[in-house]
């Protein structure tokens, strides 16, 4: 089981590069994005709003030649797949960089902080909707989390 989850773990090693070649003829290449995963995990430590989220199981992924409209997507490994694998819960951060890339560092937080946004409080490998039981995950949602980010970081630079 251990040597499963080292197998899950990121490493050390050069990115790997993934292609693929999609139904429509263009080619998507997604690459490990270790600058994305440094400020998911520099949001997640520093937001205790975020306690619930094990960083070391989100992967973060730089899709290029992606034709969606969006600046990021996440990507959960299902019930069925935790199962048969025998593992826990597992996600995928994915930043599309024709459109992500271009951000300030500011939006770039918010769109991290929008999609930790949509995993559940336990963690458990599912996905809310961007409408849910306990609230939206909107502009303001988002917003209201980048200034407890902001505020949270002021602190800990006067501690």
């Amino acid at each position: 089981m251990l040597a499963d989850i080292k197998l899950l773990m990121p490493c050390p090693t050069p990115p790997i590069r993934i292609k693929f070649l999609l139904a429509n003829s263009f080619l998507m290449d997604v690459v490990v994005a270790p600058d994305v995963q440094e400020m998911l995990e520099d949001i997640v430590r520093t937001l205790s709003y975020y306690g619930y989220i094990n960083e070391h199981r989100i992967f973060c992924m730089r899709s290029r030649g992606n034709k969606a409209n969006a600046y990021a997507r996440i990507w959960n490994l299902p019930d069925i797949w935790q199962k048969a694998l025998e593992v826990g819960a597992f996600y995928i951060i994915e930043v599309l960089s024709e459109h992500f890339d271009k951000l300030p560092e500011k939006e770039k937080k918010k769109v991290i902080i929008h999609e930790l946004l949509h995993i559940p409080k336990t963690f458990s490998g599912a996905l809310r909707p961007h409408l849910h039981a306990g609230g939206q995950i909107n502009e303001r949602t988002v917003s209201k989390i980048y200034e407890m980010y902001l505020e949270a970081k002021k602190k800990m630079a006067q501690d």
